[in-house]
C-alpha cells in the first residue's frame, strides 16, 4: 500500500524502518527536520516503511534506534539479474540470484555503514565472551557507508542508501572480463536507482538499480547481443528480507542422503563432538497436527511458473514441477506442495515467491536450480529456478534427427514435440529439486528411473525393421530415490524411525552427486550424465546400433519443409556423437572403484575395485567406438552436406558444427577426429591412466596399463583399405597424439610415464618399418612413427592443437556437454 505524505520533495527516499517515527527532530548536519525531508514523498509500510518520489530519483532509507553493539537493522540480503547479457557463456542470465548474505546496518557516528556478518563461524552455546571471540576472529565485509540525513528523537534516521544499491553487487564486471567480454568500467552519469521499483512488504523489501558499464574491447557475446557492445546495462534486484522466526530446527546433515549442505564451524562444540557442522538446506514445513503421522502444513510450498513461459510448455512445466507433491505426500504432509502459474502483476523475483523462471538467451544454455538459505541454519527462504528456452528445442531438432522430420506436431509417441514436452517435465521437476534442497544423484539410471535428479537420456526401443521406438523415452512422476531424499530432508518421524528408512533407503538405492561425476578420469563407475541402464557396456552397443540406424536415414528426411539443407550439419553433430556419453559411462568401468559417502559403522565403509571381467569387456566397448565403419559417412549423406548457406550467421549453428579443414565443404575426416577423440580422452584421462598403472601391482588379475595400451593398439592398427583407410589413419593419429600429450603434462605418476613411452617407442619402431603396400598408408605409418621420435615436433603439434579440432558443444553451451538437459 502506497500513499502520499505531503508535496512535493528534492529527493526519491526509500527508508528501512522496523516502525513509523513518533516525532522528528533536526539531523547534526542537515538543517531541514526529519518531517520536512520525507514531506511531499510516497510512503510504502512493510517491513520497513519507505518513501518515494520517482520524479526526482534518490533513495532515503529508514533504520530504527542503533542497539548497544551499534546494529539498526539486520536482515537477510541478496541480489538477482532483473536483465541479463542473454548469452550461455557469461553466466549472466536474467532471474541469476548473487550471494546470499546476513546483512547489518551499523550505526557509527553520524554515518551508518552496511555489512556482511560472517555466521560461518559462531559460537552458539558459549558464553559472552566465547561467543565474541568466535565473532571477532574472522573477517567481515563492510560493503557501504552512508550519511546521515535525519534523525528523530527515538533514534530512528534517514540515510540515502543509492551507494550500496548501484555498487557492482554482483560481480558483473568481474564475471564478463573473465568471460572474454572486455573490461567492464562503471559509469556513474548512467547508473541509478529505479525508485519506480521499490516496493514494501511485511516482510522483504525490493529495490533495483540501473548499472551501466563502459566496455573496452567488447567480446563477441556482446558484439553480437548488445545494440551497443561499448555501454551495457544491467537492471539489479536487491531483496531484504525479515530474518525467519525462531522455531526452525536446524537437520544435520547426511552424506548418503542427496541433501545440498550449509557449513557452519561451532567453536563452543564439546571436545568429543565435531567442530564443523553441515547443515542440510530445507524449506520450513510445519504441519498443523505435530503429533500426527500424516498432517496438513501451516504453511505450504508453492512454487509458481512464470507467465512468460508460453503454451503447451507451460503446461508441461506446471505438471512436471507438481511431481514432488507425492513425495512430500509420501513423507506425512498432506497439500504441503503445490505448483500454480505466477498470478498476472506479481513480480517473479518478489522475495515472497518461489520461481520457476523461463528464461531466454541467444544460445542454449543450462538451466539452474537455486535457492536463497539462510546461511545460520540452513532454511529456505525463496527458490528460485531458471529454465532456458531453447532447451526444448534443441530436444526437438535431436529427436527429429533420430526419427526424421515428417511426424513433427502430429501428436503421436514419436512426435519430437510431444517427445520435447516430456522432457521438459523432467527438466522442471529436477530444477525444482535443486531449490528444495538435493543435489543430483547421477546413478538414478542405473536402477531404472529412481530419481529426476539424474540427467536423463531418452530410453529408445528399436522395434521390427529398425524402427525407432520413443513411447517410454522418459519417465513420469517421482522415482523411489527422490521420495527416499524428501523423507529424509523433511520427514518429522521420531529419530529411530527416519533412521529405520535411512538403512533401508542406502541398502537398496545408489547415490552418486557431482564431485564423482563431472570430471574426466572419474572412478565412481555408477556417476554419469545422461547415460542409462544397469550396464554400460551393453548400453553403448544398444547406442551404438540406434546411431547407426539414424546415421545410415539421415538426410533430406530430417529437415523441416522449407529449411536451408545446410541445417543438416548442425543436426548431423548430436547424431553422429550420440554415444559420446555412454561412452564416458563405459569408460569409468576402466580402472573403476566402487565407493560411497559412507558413514562409520554403516558397513559400507570399504570400496571395491570393478571386476577385471567388467573391466575388460568396457575396453572392448570402447575399442569397438574406433573402428573406422563406424566413422564412415555414406556418401549421399555428404553430398548433401556439402550444401551451403547465405545470409547473415546464426550464432547457435555456427558454434554446433564440425570445424573441417577442406573449405566451406563438410569435412568428414573431422568428424572421424572428433569421435575417436571423445573415446580416447575419456578412456586415457590422465587420473584413470594411474589408476590403471596401480592396479596390477595390488591384483595381478586386473586389467594394466600395459594391457589396455596394447589392446586400443592392436585396434587403431587394425588393416584396413578402400574408403575406411582413411578413418583408420584419423583414429591413429589422434591415439598416438592422446598419449603423446600426456607425456607433456604434469598429472602423470613416473610409472605410468615409463609405460606409455615404452610403448610410444616400440609403436614408433614399427611404423617407421612400415611395408604397407598401399603407398599412402606407408607415408602415414612412416610420417607417424618418424613424429614420435622428434619430441620437439611432435610438441609443437600439440602446442597448436592442430590435432585436435574442438569438439561441438552438446551440453548447453559451455565447458560440458550435454544435450537433453
Amino acid at each position: 500500500m502506497a500513499f502520499r505524505v505531503g508535496k512535493a520533495a528534492t529527493a526519491i527516499a526509500l527508508v528501512l524502518a522496523l516502525s513509523a517515527p513518533a516525532s522528528f527532530v533536526h539531523a547534526a548536519d542537515d538543517p531541514a527536520t526529519y518531517a520536512e525531508t520525507i514531506e511531499g514523498l510516497t510512503r510504502q509500510n512493510g517491513l520497513a516503511p519507505i518513501f518515494i518520489d520517482a520524479d526526482k530519483g534518490k533513495v532515503l532509507v529508514q533504520m530504527p534506534a542503533a542497539a548497544a553493539d551499534g546494529v539498526m537493522l539486520r536482515v537477510i540480503h541478496h541480489t538477482a539479474l532483473r536483465t541479463g547479457v542473454g548469452s550461455a557463456n557469461t553466466g549472466l542470465d536474467r532471474a541469476q540470484i548473487g550471494a546470499t548474505n546476513i546483512l547489518a546496518f551499523r550505526r557509527i557516528g553520524p554515518r551508518v555503514v552496511a555489512e556482511f556478518e560472517n555466521p560461518k563461524y559462531t559460537a552458539p552455546a558459549g558464553s559472552v565472551d566465547e561467543q565474541a571471540a568466535a565473532r571477532d576472529a574472522f573477517v567481515g565485509s563492510t560493503v557501504w557507508a552512508g550519511e546521515i540525513v535525519a534523525e528523530n528523537d527515538d533514534g530512528s534516521v534517514l540515510i540515502d542508501i543509492a551507494g550500496f544499491l548501484t555498487r557492482d553487487a554482483m560481480g558483473i564486471a568481474e564475471q564478463l572480463k573473465a568471460a572474454g567480454q572486455g573490461t567492464l568500467k562503471p559509469v556513474a552519469d548512467l547508473t541509478l536507482v529505479d525508485a519506480s521499483q521499490a516496493r514494501a512488504f511485511p516482510e522483504n523489501v525490493e529495490m533495483e538499480a540501473r548499472l551501466t558499464f563502459a566496455v573496452d574491447a567488447p567480446g563477441t557475446d556482446l558484439r553480437q547481443i548488445a545494440p551497443d557492445a561499448r555501454l551495457v546495462t544491467f537492471t539489479v534486484r536487491h531483496s531484504f528480507i525479515k530474518l525467519p522466526e525462531p522455531g526452525f530446527t536446524p537437520r544435520p546433515f547426511d552424506p548418503r542422503t542427496g541433501a545440498i549442505s550449509t557449513l557452519v564451524t561451532d567453536y563452543s562444540a564439546p571436545l568429543d563432538e565435531a567442530m564443523v557442522r553441515r547443515f542440510a538446506n530445507r524449506f520450513r514445513l510445519e504441519k498443523t497436527d505435530p503429533a500426527a503421522a500424516r498432517s496438513t502444513v501451516k504453511a505450504p510450498i508453492v512454487f509458481y511458473v512464470d507467465r512468460a513461459a508460453p503454451e503447451p510448455v507451460r503446461t508441461a512445466l506446471v505438471e512436471g514441477a507438481q511431481w514432488w507433491a507425492d513425495a512430500f505426500d509420501r513423507a506425512g504432509f498432506i497439500d504441503a506442495y503445490r505448483v500454480e502459474v505466477l498470478p498476472e502483476g506479481i513480480d517473479p523475483l518478489d522475495a515472497r515467491y518461489n520461481v520457476i523462471n523461463w528464461v531466454n538467451r541467444a544460445t542454449r544454455s543450462w538451466s539452474y536450480g537455486q535457492s536463497v538459505v539462510d546461511p545460520r541454519t540452513g532454511e529456505i527462504v525463496k527458490g528460485s529456478v531458471l529454465l532456458g528456452s531453447l532447451r526444448i528445442r534443441q530436444d526437438i531438432l535431436i529427436f527429429e534427427g533420430l526419427l526424421g522430420a515428417a511426424g513433427t506436431g502430429d501428436g503421436g509417441p514419436n512426435d519430437p514435440v510431444q517427445i520435447g514436452l516430456a522432457r521438459i517435465r523432467q527438466l522442471s521437476a529436477h530444477e525444482v529439486g535443486h531449490a528444495i534442497g538435493l543435489l543430483h544423484n547421477f546413478a538414478g539410471s542405473t536402477q531404472g528411473r529412481t530419481s529426476v535428479m539424474d540427467y536423463p537420456v531418452p530410453v529408445i526401443g528399436i522395434g521390427p525393421e529398425d524402427q525407432l521406438d520413443f513411447s517410454d523415452a522418459y519417465g513420469v512422476g517421482m522415482g523411489d530415490w527422490d521420495r527416499f531424499a524428501i523423507d529424509q530432508l523433511y520427514s518429522d518421524a521420531a529419530p529411530d524411525v527416519r533412521a529405520a528408512a535411512l538403512e533401508a533407503g542406502v541398502a537398496r538405492l545408489r547415490f552418486v552427486s557431482d564431485p564423482d561425476a563431472r570430471i574426466g578420469g572419474d572412478a565412481q563407475p555408477w556417476g554419469s550424465l545422461w547415460d542409462n541402464g544397469a550396464d554400460p557396456v551393453e548400453e553403448l552397443g544398444h547406442l551404438m546400433r540406434i546411431r547407426r540406424i539414424a546415421l545410415d536415414r539421415f538426410g533430406l528426411g530430417n529437415l523441416p519443409d522449407g529449411s536451408a539443407v545446410n541445417d543438416l550439419r548442425r543436426r548431423l553433430v548430436p547424431i553422429y556423437l550420440y554415444h559420446r556419453y555412454q561412452v564416458d559411462a563405459v569408460s569409468k568401468l576402466v580402472g573403476g572403484i566402487d565407493y560411497g559417502c559412507p558413514v562409520s559403522g554403516d558397513g559400507r565403509e570399504a570400496a571395491a575395485p570393478v571386476p577385471a571381467a567388467t573391466q575388460r569387456a568396457a575396453l572392448a566397448a570402447l575399442t569397438a567406438t574406433l573402428s573406422p565403419a563406424e566413422l564412415d559417412l555414406p556418401e549421399p549423406l555428404i553430398a548433401l552436406l556439402n550444401a551451403q548457406q547465405s545470409g547473415d550467421g546464426d550464432p547457435q549453428n555456427d558454434i554446433e558444427v564440425f570445424k573441417g579443414l577442406e573449405g566451406r565443404v563438410f569435412d568428414p575426416g573431422v568428424a572421424a577426429d572428433v569421435a575417436a577423440d571423445v573415446t580416447l580422452t575419456a578412456l586415457f584421462a590422465p587420473a584413470r591412466v594411474n589408476r590403471l598403472s596401480d592396479a596390477a601391482r595390488r591384483d595381478p588379475t586386473q586389467l594394466s596399463l600395459t594391457e589396455t595400451i596394447d589392446a586400443v593398439t592392436a585396434a587403431a592398427f587394425a588393416p584396413a583399405t578402400g574408403r575406411l583407410a582413411e578413418p583408420a589413419r584419423r583414429v591413429q593419429a589422434q591415439y598416438v597424439l592422446t598419449l603423446a600429450g600426456l607425456l607433456r603434462g604434469d598429472d602423470l605418476s613416473s610409472t605410468s610415464a615409463a609405460v606409455i613411452d615404452d610403448r610410444l617407442t616400440a609403436l614408433a619402431t614399427r611404423l617407421k618399418a612400415s611395408r604397407a603396400a598401399d603407398p599412402v598408408q606407408r607415408a602415414h605409418d612412416r610420417w607417424l612413427g618418424a613424429l614420435i621420435g622428434d619430441r620437439d615436433r611432435l610438441d609443437q603439434m600439440l602446442e597448436d592443437r592442430h590435432h585436435a579440432p574442438p569438439t561441438p558443444p552438446g551440453s548447453p553451451i559451455g565447458a560440458e556437454a550435454d544435450w537433453h538437459g
